[in-house]
């Protein structure tokens, strides 16, 4: 744990905040039976809100990543390789332990043959650790050509191989079975109900995770680059996300705008919606210095990781000792309805997180890997 630093911009802090608490928020409604349609991600094709929650983190992580590698000097070196590759196990490593928490307190200690490998986590992990070799080796005036050669590769790979759609053949999955197993991915349903494992966050589906954190890595670098001129800051930021979202929504009548496959226009899209949400949050809180409304996200993005995981582990046991259900039913669902309710107890388990987020804010301390 460590003091927190100065000289943060606190848009960026806001903007992770924001994720992580959208996260929280849309993985734990009271039920799945019954979610407001903008809470739910498209069911394959298209792009609803919550389907920017996980990438917008994504992004972020990669405009953090240029100011955290930027104390290497950007150089690849035994101490920048080191702690690149162990940030990256130890944030692989948790991701499994959630998984791993939850598959016991279902199934006890017996056979693991059922264990989930990836996950949220896990794909940050990779993106991170791979995005952060890139960034140290690759002159960062080539990161958006590095990134661009890597959506058109992933984007050609998905079409010659027919793997845009959700079929037993899509190579995404046939990766995952091949490498990690059938057994050990998660399953989705087909159009006409089959059930077949894919893994929404699997390995091949990475590569276009990479260039989603290096284009916030460029990100990154262009506030930097700009940080005495707002004006231009704000400008470039504007132009860009403007560039990238409209190329996105064009591009994606050829690629579909697909989370689940993370295609390249979805990491175009979201990226420029990033770039242009990131834009507004600097313009209202670091310029005009509205800031007096900030401390309830600015909370959850000084420790997004760590409050992350306790949501995923909490969630599990209110679960599993039936305070959720209780709240549910007794409480929630009875005023407001059905769905009214289910939405209560999200936003209740929100405000619940916060509670030590908020502890940690106040004593600014930030829990690391």
């Amino acid at each position: 744990m460590t003091q927190k630093q100065t000289g943060r911009l606190l848009s960026l802090d806001v903007m992770r905040g924001i994720t992580i608490a959208g996260m929280i928020m849309v993985n734990n409604p009271g039920t799945w039976e019954y979610v407001y349609a903008p809470l739910r991600h498209a069911r394959w094709d298209g792009l609803t809100p919550t389907d920017l929650v996980f990438p917008f983190f994504m992004f972020i992580m990669g405009v953090s990543m240029f100011f955290s590698l930027r104390k290497y000097n950007f150089t690849l070196s035994k101490e920048s390789t080191f702690k690149v590759l162990k940030r990256t196990v130890l944030i692989f490593l948790v991701g499994l332990g959630l998984n791993l928490f939850g598959y016991v307190l279902r199934n006890g200690f017996g056979s693991f043959e059922q264990l989930r490998i990836l996950g949220v986590m896990q794909r940050l992990a990779l993106a991170y650790g791979i995005g952060s070799l890139i960034g140290l080796m690759v002159n960062h005036k080539y990161l958006l050509h590095v990134a661009a050669g890597i959506l058109v590769f992933y984007w050609a790979l998905l079409a010659f191989t027919g793997s845009t759609v959700l079929s037993p053949d899509n190579i995404i999955a046939v990766t995952d079975r091949a490498i990690i197993g059938e057994s050990h991915m998660y399953s989705d349903t087909m159009a006409d109900g089959t059930r077949i494992a894919f893994d929404p966050e699997g390995l091949l589906s990475v590569i276009g995770s990479v260039a989603h954190v290096l284009i916030g890595f460029f990100v990154g670098k262009m506030i930097l680059d700009s940080k005495k001129d707002n004006e231009k800051m704000i400008r470039n930021l504007f132009i860009l996300g403007t560039i990238l979202a409209f190329a996105g929504l064009l591009f994606s009548y050829g690629c579909p705008i697909n989370k689940k496959i993370w295609s390249s226009t979805f990491v175009l899209t979201t990226c420029g919606f990033g770039s242009l949400f990131l834009a507004l949050l600097i313009w209202v809180i670091d310029i005009n210095g509205k800031k007096n409304r900030t401390m309830f996200f600015e909370s959850f993005g000084i420790n997004p990781l760590y409050l992350y995981v306790q949501a995923a582990l909490l969630g599990t046991l209110v679960g599993s000792i039936g305070f959720k259900s209780f709240m549910c039913d007794s409480v929630f669902m009875p005023v407001l309805g059905n769905y009214g309710g289910s939405l209560a107890w999200a936003i209740f388990f929100v405000v619940l997180n916060w509670l030590p987020g908020y502890l940690l804010y106040k004593k600014q301390i930030y829990i690391k890997l």
